[in-house]
Formats: structure tokens, sequence, C-alpha cells
């Protein structure tokens, strides 16, 4: 009976960084094909964000860029046909969620009061934390009209007036700390603000 050759360590290099390379291409592929739609995805859904944070508004958007705490964040400063500033959508995160990092807007008007809030980007707990999504409770709401300079933006287990999503306080207290940063960069923006 006749033994069976073994394949030589040069084949077997040769086949696995043959396999290696096609997949990799296939990888590129792939991501250059995705990362268009990918992007116009996100542009559009941070533009529905903007005019869903800023309702009723129709005039301007100047857009800007803050330096806050050594992060860039930017700011649609929303101008209205006399040139007064009727407020902003402030594109703001935060590092403290439980997933690591969210993206929010937040709207405000010329006083600083929150319009409204939205999530541009988050993956947080399903079931849990994803409820800061407006689609998933009415969490977000309870920000809407009021004065950061009067509301303070902590879960109430914390001394503030947020009620956290139960059984998500990380998540809840992350939304908090994005909503402040915004507010802290808009009033620097209202601040250098000359009509």
């Amino acid at each position: 009976m006749a033994q069976k050759k073994e394949p030589s360590l040069i084949i077997l290099v040769v086949v696995l960084t043959s396999i290696a390379l096609v997949a990799g291409l296939a990888l590129t592929g792939v991501y250059a094909l995705t990362k268009g739609p990918i992007e116009l995805s996100q542009k559009q859904k941070k533009e529905k964000a903007l005019s869903d944070v800023l309702p009723g508004f129709d005039g301007t958007i100047v857009d800007t860029v803050v330096n806050f705490e050594g992060d860039d964040i930017l700011v649609h400063k929303a101008v209205d046909k006399n040139g007064k500033l009727f407020g902003a959508g402030v594109e703001t995160f935060t590092m403290k969620a439980f997933s690591g990092r969210f993206d929010l807007m937040v709207g405000f008007d010329n006083e600083g009061v929150i319009l409204n809030t939205e999530v541009i980007k988050a993956s947080e707990t399903p079931g849990l934390g994803d409820k800061i999504n407006k689609n998933k409770s009415d969490f977000a709401k309870q920000f809407n009209n009021n004065d950061p300079a009067e509301y303070k933006l902590q879960v109430t287990k914390d001394g503030g007036d947020v009620d956290a999503i139960t059984a998500a306080t990380i998540s809840s207290r992350a939304y908090c700390d994005a909503v402040q940063r915004a507010y802290n960069v808009f009033m620097k923006v209202k601040e250098d603000y000359h009509e």
C-alpha cells in the first residue's frame, strides 16, 4: 500500500496566505460598497435630528465648531430672517454610557431652554438602556421645555431632576451628561454670538 504524501510546509503557507488575501480583498470590496450609503444615511439622520430639535425653524443654519474640554463639538446656530439667534442644535456625546459612547443632538432656544433631544447614534442594551430612544420610551421628553440653569441635569438618585430609566441608571446618567455638555457649549456660543 502506498504511503500518503504529506503536503509541504511551503504549500500550506501559500494556501493560507491565498485564503487570507482573498478574504482581505472581499472585506475591502464590501467596505468600499457600503461606505458611501452608510455616510449618506448618517448625514440624513443628523439632518432629521436637527430638524426635530429645532421645531418650526425656517431660517439659516450656520455651522461652527466649538472646542469644549478638548473635544470639538459641532454647533448648528439657527439664525432667523432678521439675523437674530433663534437657538441652536448641538451635536454632543458622552463617553459615560454603558456601551461606551453615544451621540445626541440637543436643540435650544435663544435663552438656553431645551426644545428637544434626539439620539443620533447609540448601542445601549436592548430593552434597558436603549429606552433613551424616543421610539422606546418617554424618557427624553422630560428634558423638553426645561432650562438647565434651573433644571438640574442629573438623575434624582444623584440629587437631580431627571427620572432615570428603570434598571438603566448608567444610560440615564450618560444622557444627562451629554445634555449638560450640549448646554455648556450652547451657552459659550450664545455669549460669543453678536447679532
